[in-house]
């Protein structure tokens, strides 16, 4: 599903334009981005949170040159889903 389409059922669901919908969806895009970037975490209830972790420096190795190369440490963002998501049991295999 992408962004137009959530905006456009959520247009649907509260009936408001698909622009205001899409503007309200951009906005609660915007602080979340803006949240995860100052190091803060995100609880939505029954859906799940988001954090920041820090992934290690690492050895990796190139499989075309098969030389050794060093991942930089770098920040991860991390997605533990709520009870209600974790209650659907999304099988992903497909």
């Amino acid at each position: 599903m992408t962004k137009r389409e959530i905006a456009i059922t959520v247009a649907k669901r509260l009936n408001v334009t698909q622009k205001v919908a899409a503007q309200v969806l951009d906005a609660l895009i915007e602080e979340m981005r803006q949240t995860l970037s100052r190091g803060e975490r995100i609880e939505i209830r029954d859906f799940g949170v988001f954090s920041v972790r820090k992934a290690k420096q690492k050895l990796a190795r190139n499989p075309r040159t098969n030389q050794e190369v060093i991942v930089p440490a770098r920040k991860r963002i991390k997605f533990v889903p709520g009870k209600r998501m974790k209650a659907l049991s999304l099988d992903l295999s497909d």
